[in-house]
């Protein structure tokens, strides 16, 4: 049995990362065809360095999936925080209504924000984007924030203000750094969501405004190109790095052994 579980998480992990491990090695394939064989070459990531389009929508997704994260995750910890240590009319109903937004398909999503977004006169554009895509990541904070507030021991915060400490002070001082991994976690899960969001973003964009999925959504219809390959693997390796300092680093149990 051991022998087999092992065989079927290697198999999952072969699937799972293939396409991920072909895609890297064909931004570094001479043929624009990807034709066989291989052969080694630098030259789209030189392409890459004069392809203003792919630039800019590489760094708009960077830019809004960074502002994204900091706001979804401050609101969806503040969320979370009343969600989980407060007790008032409504709490389940609104714990459960965090859970449609992250069923609900993209597509009625965007579609939806559309039109509410022409119909309030907010439009299109970088706002109507970042609008769009906090809208959509802080459920998962909350979420993820929830989860690490039911992992950390009330009585902890409830000492330090029996000694006399502010409950805002004893939240800051005691609860928060032990919740500092799971806002952490719920951040990069926010900055995610964002950076891979197509479909709110499709609707969303205007001309010059456009994201990196949108770009290469467009640039395929167009005829793909091994450009492609090189941006997505730049911004893979960097989303990777950020997630492996966050685990070496952070060390997510360390909270829970505190508690």
């Amino acid at each position: 049995m051991r022998r087999l579980a092992r065989v079927y998480l290697a198999v999952i992990l072969v699937f799972l990362y293939l396409p991920i491990a072909v895609m890297i090695a064909m931004g570094f394939n001479a043929s624009p065809l990807y034709a066989m064989p291989f052969s080694f070459t630098t030259d789209w990531y030189a392409a890459l360095a004069g392809n203003a389009r792919l630039l800019s929508a590489g760094w708009n997704s960077v830019f809004i999936a960074s502002i994204t994260a900091v706001i979804a995750t401050v609101l969806g910890t503040m969320a979370a925080v009343a969600l989980s240590r407060r007790t008032f009319r409504g709490v389940t109903l609104l714990k459960i209504l965090l859970l449609p937004p992250i069923a609900i398909p993209w597509l009625i999503t965007g579609t939806a924000m559309l039109v509410f977004f022409f119909w309030t006169g907010i439009g299109r554009g970088f706002h109507a984007i970042l609008i769009g895509h906090v809208a959509l990541a802080i459920p998962y904070v909350v979420l993820v924030v929830g989860t690490g507030l039911a992992t950390i021991r009330v009585d902890l915060e409830e000492a330090a203000m029996s000694l006399g400490t502010p409950p805002l002070a004893a939240f800051f001082k005691v609860t928060l750094p032990l919740l500092f991994p799971s806002i952490v976690g719920a951040a990069l899960f926010a900055f995610a969501v964002s950076l891979d969001q197509f479909v709110v973003s499709y609707f969303l964009a205007t001309p010059g405004s456009s994201t990196l999925p949108v770009e290469i959504y467009s640039a395929i219809r167009k005829g793909f190109t091994p450009e492609i390959n090189a941006i997505s693997t730049i911004l893979l390796l960097g989303s990777m790095a950020v997630i492996l300092a966050f685990a070496i680093f952070a060390r997510p149990g360390a909270a829970r052994d505190r508690s």
